[in-house]
């Protein structure tokens, strides 16, 4: 494919008119010079070397790239016969009975029989990073929001399970998300078509003047072959045979600059697509976010109080000295599973592996960069007793050892849903003493638990009670089923709220893509409540835009009565987006400059990159999970992540972010916009020789002089002397406006146009062209032959007989003489037109 495209055609059309004349000049003459045979090869041999180094590149970067193979799990528990047996998972068949436990990848599409404390990550599937839930019960008519099913390849985090399989291989969700991907067909990038239409442009004028010249010559009297040899002097001429190695070359270097910038493009031609993105569809999770979950707000001695959410959380944000805070602390240390792996006493809190749920981390990681000694704190506390968290309850109790307490023997810590946690409670702490929970203080809980909630945030209730020695000895017999300890009238001490927050480099990123007229719409699986309030957090929406609701509730009337179009921002639920036309899509994408799609499908997913392309913008998509993959595969450029990414989002990318930052996307952005500029300059350099090359011929043959310049003088000067400083174009910094200028518009801004035609023809080529000639007519003249007698002296001056050919002076010279000049007037012709 590489060596029949583009300028490659062009390449083989000539070889093949070099052949010809060969041929057709052997049959004449068995000893005539080889020129054109030279020219063939060398011809053939820059198309076939160029289409192997462009290979190269692009084999050099799909190498790394893997399928759905590391998807399958290898082994799977399946009941057979009566027993529970392990099969290699592709072996298992609808209706099989199959068990999973924490740390396993589920082995097909199951429905949940059985359950106990499971959990499971979805995050590749719906861009949700919290854990879900799995049980027996259907709670939602969306497959991908039920409780009562789990996904092949989705990991089953804790707990166990038991499911019924109801799809396998290509029938699961998984399988059907990489079926629409492989349906997606592949389109050609911008300068893939900006290239095509320079080749078209190029190929056009070249065999049009070649034809026409040959019509002339005939006319005046040349032979067939004379005529023939004269076109493809005209076509070699006009046709810059190394442009395709500098477009490459130029394209290289720019993606070797990108991949130190983090940036590995996969496909050569994508390093300009991003230069010429005029939308970015963003997943939220990984990308815009540190894909972490992490303590943002606490509320306690009703207020409420910042953590730090940065991606090193070195900061301290709140006042520690309050005992409201002693006690709120200590329950998230007690009341939480998760610990942290073996061995990672040296690396920082922040970047240590945890064996838990992304919360329970989020807890630990807190509490061990403010508290410290996590794990010594659960030792001086033993728990003697636990009720894990489970969808029906919706908390988690903990009891433990008091050593330093003489009237208090354990200590009752519990989690969960704030508002069953309120429930069980009679009392608040406030300052560190306990307060009677009144209508008041409950108004203040919902007040803040709203506002929590309004942000996006996982919210958690912590309540607590001391169970006094007198009547829980020690070793009492904490039992669940007898209920022998108390469940109410216990103590409220707080709410944690957890996020997924924002990287620190994104809010620059979007307001420099904003700069540069690039429309940033996040495409996410997540809650809408979450997604506006990371969207409104790293500027997707801005400080002033305002959706309808938004407007509704500074107005105070219903929703209603706001016309859509005066909100500049939206929110758009996935399950909206099923009952629209195109026509509504296209109004939203249109008429509404900050937009944030939530809850969306892989197939929502794809509608909403084909309607920002229906309004002819050119788009890139980011994603990592394997709902992405049919999303990139359908933009301009998809761009999944390197570390979070998916085997599948990988594949059907065009570009990985090695370090899965948004931010380097906008480092693409200006590389490929530094690429166009620079690759302009290049072909207006590149074309700028055409009319220096083309028009001697023209005037060897009307007024038959000897030739200026001839066709293998030519192809070195296009291969050897001038396709280096093309390529050193491609080095060139770039301007000062280059980030904030809009996005080119592909049908009116092209990389070839009539402006650079008439500059690079009309006025630099002018200028060469003169030098050239008055540097031809000088070493005539220097040689002994002045202008007037070069008229009609082209017969003669190639005529390998004649010896006794006469210049200006009277003297006469031998052929041999006239074949060494001819080839110094190519060499002098070049360089003295170059340099002016």
């Amino acid at each position: 494919m590489l060596m029949a495209g583009g300028f490659s055609i062009v390449f083989w059309i000539s070889a093949a008119l070099c052949f010809l004349a060969y041929g057709l000049q052997v049959a004449q003459d068995p000893t005539v010079a080889k020129d054109n045979l030279w020219l063939a090869i060398i011809l053939i041999a820059v198309v076939v070397m160029t289409a192997l180094f462009a290979y190269y590149q692009e084999a050099k970067s799909t190498n790394i790239m893997a399928g759905f193979k590391n998807m399958v799990p290898q082994q799977a528990l399946v009941l057979r016969n009566g027993k529970r047996i392990e099969m290699i998972a592709e072996h298992l068949v609808v209706g099989d009975i199959v068990f999973v436990k924490g740390g396993d990848k589920i082995p097909a599409d199951l429905r949940i029989l059985e359950s106990q404390g499971c959990k499971v990550d979805n995050s590749s599937l719906t861009g949700e990073s919290e854990p879900q839930t799995r049980g027996v019960d259907c709670t939602d008519e969306n497959p991908l929001e039920t409780k009562n099913l789990g996904f092949y390849s989705t990991t089953c985090l804790e707990g166990t399970a038991c499911g019924i399989v109801i799809n396998t291989g290509d029938r699961t969700v998984i399988g059907r998300i990489a079926s629409l991907a492989s349906q997606v067909g592949n389109q050609k990038t911008p300068i893939a078509l900006e290239i095509e239409h320079f080749v078209h442009l190029i190929s056009g004028l070249a065999v049009g003047v070649g034809i026409l010249f040959f019509i002339i010559s005939v006319s005046m009297g040349y032979s067939p072959l004379n005529s023939i040899i004269f076109c493809i002097g005209i076509v070699v001429a006009y046709v810059p045979e190394g442009l395709l190695a500098t477009v490459t070359v130029c394209l290289s270097l720019t993606a070797k600059r990108m991949a130190k910038k983090n940036c590995l493009v996969k496909n050569l031609e994508a390093v300009e697509t991003l230069g010429s993105t005029s939308v970015i569809c963003s997943d939220k999770t990984g990308t815009l976010t540190q894909n972490r979950m992490t303590v943002a707000h606490m509320w306690f001695d009703n207020l409420i109080h910042n953590a730090d959410t940065s991606e090193d959380q070195t900061g301290e944000l709140f006042d520690q000295s309050s005992q409201s805070w002693h006690a709120l602390g200590k329950i998230a240390t007690l009341c939480n599973r998760a610990e942290f792996n073996a061995d990672q006493e040296d690396l920082p809190i922040s970047k240590r592996t945890v064996n838990g749920d992304a919360s329970e981390a989020a807890l630990l990681k807190f509490t061990e960069n403010v508290l410290g000694k996590v794990m010594e704190r659960r030792q001086k506390n033993e728990k003697v007793f636990e009720i894990p968290f489970n969808s029906s309850n919706k908390y988690q109790v903990s009891i433990h050892k008091l050593e330093d307490s003489p009237e208090h023997s354990y200590l009752l810590v519990m989690k969960g849903a704030p508002e069953r946690i309120l429930d069980r409670c009679s009392t608040i702490m406030i300052e560190g003493q306990e307060y009677p929970l009144d209508e008041e203080m409950k108004e203040n809980f919902q007040t803040a638990y709203m506002a929590l909630g309004s942000l996006g945030e996982r919210v958690l209730g912590f309540c607590q009670f001391m169970l006094p020695s007198s009547f829980y000895g020690s070793g009492y017999p904490f039992s669940a089923e007898n209920g022998n300890f108390p469940l109410d009238n216990l103590c409220f001490v707080g709410l944690i709220s957890m996020i997924d927050p924002p990287r620190s480099t994104v809010p620059d990123a979007v307001m420099k893509c904003r700069s540069s007229g690039i429309k940033v719409i996040m495409v996410t699986g997540d809650h809408p409540i979450t997604a506006k309030a990371i969207a409104r957090s790293v500027g997707i929406i801005s400080s002033t835009g305002e959706t309808v609701e938004d407007i509704a509730s500074r107005l105070g009337i219903p929703v209603e009565r706001v016309n859509p179009r005066d909100a500049c921002a939206i929110v758009v639920n996935g399950s909206e987006i099923i009952d629209m036309d195109s026509d509504e899509l296209d109004d939203i994408l249109r008429y509404h400059t900050e937009i944030v799609f939530a809850r969306t499908s892989p197939q929502q997913k794809l509608l909403i990159v084909e309607g920002c392309q229906r309004l002819g913008a050119i788009v890139a998509v980011t994603g990592d999970g394997v709902n992405d993959s049919p999303a990139l595969k359908k933009a301009d450029i998809g761009v999944a992540m390197g570390i979070a990414g998916s085997d599948a989002a990988k594949h059907s990318a065009d570009m990985i972010l090695l370090d899965d930052n948004f931010a380097s996307i906008v480092t693409g952005v200006e590389e490929g916009r530094l690429i166009f500029d620079n690759l302009k300059k290049s072909i207006s350099y590149t074309v700028t020789k055409n009319i220096p090359e083309m028009i001697p011929f023209m005037v060897y043959v009307i007024i038959s002089c000897p030739l200026p310049l001839g066709t293998i003088t030519i192809l070195f000067i296009e291969l050897g002397t001038d396709i280096i400083p093309s390529i050193a174009l491609a080095y060139e910094k770039a301007e000062n406006d280059i980030m904030t200028r809009k996005p080119r518009n592909p049908l009116k801004e092209r990389l070839v146009n009539m402006p650079l035609l008439s500059y690079s023809y009309f006025h630099i080529a002018a200028m060469e062209t003169y030098a050239g000639f008055v540097n031809y007519f000088t070493v005539m003249a220097q040689q002994g032959y002045l202008p007037a007698t070069l008229l009609g002296l082209r017969v003669l001056w190639e005529d390998k007989n004649t010896n006794e050919l006469e210049d200006s002076y009277g003297q006469e010279w031998v052929s041999m003489r006239n074949k060494k000049i001819g080839d110094l007037l190519g060499i002098d012709f070049h360089i003295y037109g170059q340099l002016h």
